[in-house]
Parts: structure tokens; C-alpha cells; sequence
């Protein structure tokens, strides 16, 4: 599929189903406007009752205020509107596997480049586990597929700026979900057992090879506070509803690249976020690599590793095995298809988006350490791809074919349902800078610096290597005990960024550490496209007004937020949709959080809902 992104689409301009999008027009519904109008005008005597599904007040304090405000705003307006509490892993596996809700609040992990969009919200993944599409959304056969394609393909930064900001046009008027805001992350740290904690991002690895025990620092072990204790109970990088984000993950499996997140203080390059000017790109880790374009257009790396690596060894008197060609190949062949081909195509929910970008059938290995990985992507969003964690064959294959053996001779594998995916019995061997050494209580999950790991005693610039002996990750019941037991000593990290209510209550100690710090995460309404009402996008519409994202930016976050209009980072935000006071697409109908019901009910009016004697919307057929 060779065009530019004016070229017509099955004989529609692109701009012109924009701008039809943007006034109205159902594009998930395109070819059945009969349908629609004979929706728009059956009601029945019942009112409209939606259900926003969402974690408890203990497990995140900012997502349960941020659906209550939308649930208060929706019953303003006359719809039945609840909040369904469920724990965290419950959620998760609500919305991302079962996808079972109406509306759904959470965090999003995103990613820093906008490729995240393309897992996010293909209808190819509509129906698979993980953050692979959860809202169900498909919009027919052409044009937002094409876009989502079309942006992984462009060569040229500019070039694909302009296709994201056709992406960003149909995805505002589509509405598959709505971005809040993005928070601010900021953690803290005793500065008086560590230097470096400003060296790196905590949300990469980098964060915690940049540490270095102080002299006082006699132990040298770093007990980091997490408050989601899924981590210490099942470190299986596969699992779907796991965890939202991968720093430990990517401490105990090198992947090829790794992510650096670069502030400038001067202002030149990036984002702003309270002072901090990040810039994101992916370097060279456990290999180094070269582009080549061949003539029909697919971009190939040669990819070359390093020779002095390998796995860790869980038995002492073992050796590692090296980390070869072949273990390579196998990761994004697994992580592809988990069943390798001996069942149903099942893809691993984790990572997938990535590994789409490769053509795995294409990897040619040409000896131990070098290999061939053709992309159907451009270099930018390929490169993307080199930051999976790479796992041991040894070790995965034998888990694979246990698993197929055990289930059935008719072997079937739903995807993010069967035990390589979900097992906590997965042996944690990758070859990161850190190794598994103990679990317990499910309440504290302990890693031990690999001592045979490559970047002990390198030479390379900017090779940061762990100095660190041992860092015990510890579940601790929420943001204000976190900082407690900073105070005390009782912990010297909070590994999981804090709460915006918390924030403030950092006591000004100078053995205490600050670290604000750019996201790429946020916050944002989850609609299930597959289900009445929210399959209209009019209907989306009308509920985002009813939204006030700078109240619950200064209510809710005290400020430590940013409102957004569009999931992307700020470096590729189209100058139409940043935030310049309000939102720009669709404004806040009331003022202070108060929702203007006459002004929000014209807008369920205008597609076609009416209302009973007591102001309800009625539910249609």
C-alpha cells in the first residue's frame, strides 16, 4: 500500500471523511446510516444506565475521584450511572482480557514513541487481551487502519508528523477513549545512602544503574517501596494484566536497545514538564546495529551482539549459558505466536505492537552473534522493537512444549489465557544487570546484582553498570506511608511514583531527595466501542464534554498533571490540539466541574435522545 497521506481511500478523500467525521458522521458505523437513523429514533421508557468500571480509593485515589467526577456529571444529565469498584488485577483482567465494562477509568502505559497507537487502537487487536486495543474499537475497512499503518511506515520525521496529525483528527472526532491527563512522576529518595538519583528515568533501568551507595552506606542493598504488589508475586514478562509498567522487567532481561530519557535544562529539545526538557530515543545495549534499505523498500538491520553475555545461572555451581543469535530469534518468535506455530495463533498480549513491526519469518541468523531482522516499519518505529526483553530458548521452548503436552492433544491456547502466559512458575532467567534471588510473603520480591554481567568494569562512555548489591522491591500500602517510611529510614526509594495528594507532603529534609520527573503515561476514560451506547462516537462526544479536565488537574492532581487532549507526547502534538486553557476539541460544558446541564443535555438531544417527565435520558432500543 504505496500512496502519499492525501491520496483517496477507496475513492474518498481522506480530508474530506475528516471533516465529514468531525461534524458528526459515525465512521464506526460507515455503510449503515439506515441503521443509525432507526436507532436515533427508538427509545423505550427506560433510562439509560451506564457502569464505570474502576480500582478502589486504596489502590489509586486519583482514578476513583477522577469517575466519580464523571459519574456525578453524568447523572446531572439524566444517566444512570455507577461506579463498579474491582481490585486491581480483578480490573485489569476485566478490561483487558474479558473486556466486560461499559466505561472504564485508568492509567495508560503508553510509550514515548506514538506507535503505542497503533496496538492501542488497530482493529486487528480488537479482540486480544492485553493493551492491545481493550476498547474493542474498529472503524470498518479503511482509513484509520490505514493511518495507523501509514505512520509506522514514514521514513521521514516530517512526513510522519503530517499522518499523525490526520491520526490525531480522526481520533478526536472518533473518541475510543478519552486522555485526561498526563501526571507528573515524581519519587524521592535518602540522599544520604545514594548518589545519582537524578542519573537516569526510574521508569527505565537507567534510574537504578545510576545509583551509588554513600560512604554511610555501609550495606549497600536498596529497599525501593512499590505500591502495587503485583510485582513481587509474578515477574513472568508475558502476563497481560500484570503490571503497567516494565522497570523490573528490564532489570532482569537485557533487551537489544534500551531507552534513554535525556533532560536539557535549556530548553532546546523535547518536553517542558515542571523544568524538566526530556527527549526520548533508543541506544545500543546488548547489541549494536545497522540499517539497509533493499529495493522493494523493506528496511533490514544487521544487528551484531555482544559476545561476553549470557544468562543467569539460578544454581550456583552452574555456568551461565551465552545469550546468542538463536535466543533472538526465538523471542520474537514466541513473543509472535506463544504457541510457535503448533496451535492457535496466539500472540503474547505483552509487547505485541512491538514485535508486529518485524517480519519474523524473514530473520536470518548468520553466525552465533550477528543476524538479519527485516521490518515492515520505518528505522524510527523498528527500533522500537529492540526494546522487548530477550528471552533464554533453553528455557522458554522447554516451558512451551511442557505446556501444549499438558493441555490436550487438540492443543488450543486463548490467547492471554494459557499457563505460559499467566504462570508465576516461570523461571526469572533473562541476562539483565539483575538476577532473581527471593520472593516472599508475596509482599517483596529481591534481586541481587549479576556480577558477569557485561557492563561491570566496561570502559564504554555512558555505560552505566549496577553498583548496587541488592535492591528489595517491598508492596507498601499507598503514597503518604511510602514517604513515612523514607522519613524514618524505614526505605530508602519509592519505586512507584507518587500519588499528587502525596506530593506535598514531602518533608523539606536534605537527607531526602526529590525527583520530578517527565511521563509518557495518562490517565484517560476508556469506552467500549462494541457495546451500546458508547459504539456511537456521537455519543462518546457528548459524554467528553461532560469532562472538566483543568478542575481535576488542580482538584485532583494539585496541579502535578497536565491536561491533554491527545494521548501523544507533547513533542508530536499538533499545534490544533494543544492545550492552551481549555479543550480544544471538545470543551468542558459547565464551569468548575459543575456540569451546565441545559448546555450538556442539547448535546444527547442533538443525536437523537430524548428525555421522560423527571429530565432521565431514555435508553434506546
Amino acid at each position: 500500500m504505496n500512496r502519499t497521506t492525501t491520496d483517496p481511500v477507496d475513492g474518498v478523500d481522506r480530508r474530506s471523511v475528516l471533516a465529514a467525521g468531525a461534524a458528526g458522521l459515525s465512521l464506526s458505523l460507515s455503510g449503515c446510516i439506515d441503521n443509525v437513523r432507526s436507532v436515533v429514533t427508538g427509545t423505550t421508557d427506560d433510562q439509560l444506565s451506564l457502569s464505570i468500571a474502576t480500582v478502589p480509593q486504596d489502590d489509586n485515589r486519583e482514578i476513583i475521584q477522577i469517575a466519580r467526577h464523571i459519574e456525578s456529571n453524568l447523572q446531572a444529565v439524566g444517566i444512570d450511572a455507577d461506579i463498579e469498584m474491582r481490585s486491581r488485577t480483578d480490573f485489569l483482567e476485566m478490561v483487558l482480557i474479558e473486556q466486560d465494562y461499559d466505561m472504564y477509568v485508568g492509567l495508560h502505559p503508553a510509550d514515548f514513541d506514538p506507535d503505542f497507537l497503533f496496538e492501542a487502537l488497530h482493529s486487528t487487536y480488537a479482540g486480544e487481551a492485553g493493551w492491545q486495543n481493550p476498547f474493542g474499537y474498529a472503524t470498518g475497512e479503511y482509513l484509520f487502519d490505514d493511518l495507523l499503518e501509514d505512520q509506522r511506515r514514514a521514513d521521514d520525521e516530517q512526513e510522519r508528523q503530517e499522518i499523525l496529525t490526520d491520526l490525531l483528527e480522526m481520533f478526536v472526532s472518533e473518541k475510543p477513549f478519552e486522555p485526561i491527563c498526563r501526571p507528573h512522576e515524581f519519587r524521592i529518595g535518602r540522599g544520604d545512602r545514594f548518589d545519582g538519583w537524578h542519573d537516569g528515568h526510574f521508569a527505565t533501568q537507567r534510574g537504578y544503574l545510576g545509583l551509588e551507595p554513600t560512604d554511610s552506606n555501609d550495606d549497600n542493598e536498596l529497599a525501593a517501596l512499590i505500591t502495587d504488589s503485583r510485582p513481587t508475586q509474578n515477574i513472568n514478562p508475558l502476563m497481560a494484566e500484570n503490571r503497567e509498567r516494565e522497570t523490573i522487567i528490564d532489570l532482569v532481561y537485557d533487551s537489544l536497545g534500551t531507552v534513554i530519557v535525556e533532560d536539557d535544562e535549556d530548553g532546546e529539545d523535547g518536553v517542558d514538564t515542571d523544568d524538566h526538557v526530556v527527549e526520548y530515543r533508543v541506544e545500543p545495549w546488548l547489541a549494536e546495529w545497522d540499517w539497509e534499505t533493499v529495493e522493494d523498500g523493506t528496511n533490514i538491520a544487521h544487528v551484531t551482539l555482544r559476545e561476553d553475555v549470557t544468562f543467569h545461572n539460578l544454581e550456583e555451581d552452574d555456568t551461565g549459558e551465552p545469550l546468542t543469535a538463536e535466543d533472538v530469534e526465538f523471542t520474537y518468535q514466541l513473543l509472535e505466536n506463544t504457541t510457535l506455530g503448533q496451535g492457535n495463533t496466539s500472540p503474547a498480549p505483552r509487547y505485541q505492537g512491538h514485535v508486529s513491526a518485524v517480519d519474523v519469518d524473514g530473520i536470518e541468523i548468520e553466525n552465533e552473534y550477528e543476524l538479519r531482522i527485516p521490518f515492515h516499519t520505518s528505522t524510527m518505529v523498528g527500533e522500537r522493537a529492540f526494546t522487548v526483553p530477550i528471552l533464554p530458548k533453553h528455557i522458554w521452548l522447554e516451558y512451551e512444549l511442557d505446556e501444549r503436552i499438558e493441555s490436550s492433544d487438540d492443543f488450543s491456547a486463548p490467547q492471554g489465557e494459557w499457563g505460559l502466559v499467566t504462570s508465576s512458575a516461570i523461571e526469572p532467567v533473562g541476562s539483565g544487570p539483575y538476577q532473581f534471588a527471593d520472593q516472599s510473603d508475596q509482599s517483596t520480591l529481591t534481586l541481587e546484582r549479576f556480577d558477569d554481567h557485561f557492563s561491570i568494569g566496561s570502559d564504554e562512555e555512558d555505560l552505566l553498570e549496577p553498583i548496587v548489591e541488592e535492591i528489595t522491591f517491598m508492596a507498601d500500602t499507598g503514597s503518604a506511608s511510602s514517604i513515612d517510611r523514607i522519613e524514618s529510614g524505614g526505605a530508602d526509594f519509592t519505586g512507584t511514583m507518587l500519588e499528587a495528594y502525596a506530593i506535598d507532603d514531602v518533608p523539606d529534609d536534605d537527607n531526602i531527595e526529590a525527583m520530578p520527573a517527565s511521563s509518557w503515561t495518562f490517565y484517560h476514560l476508556g469506552f467500549n466501542t462494541g457495546r451500546a451506547p458508547c459504539h456511537n462516537p456521537q455519543f462518546r462526544r457528548a459524554v467528553a464534554q461532560l469532562i472538566d479536565k483543568a478542575y481535576l488537574t488542580e482538584e485532583v492532581f494539585y496541579d502535578y498533571a497536565d491536561p491533554i487532549a491527545v494521548p501523544v507526547t507533547d513533542e508530536w502534538v499538533p499545534e490544533e490540539y494543544e492545550w492552551n486553557g481549555g479543550d480544544p476539541v471538545t470543551p468542558f460544558a459547565g464551569t468548575d466541574g459543575e456540569v451546565n446541564v441545559e448546555g450538556a443535555l442539547s448535546a444527547f438531544e442533538s443525536i437523537g435522545y430524548r428525555y421522560d417527565a423527571e429530565e432521565e435520558i431514555l435508553r434506546r432500543n
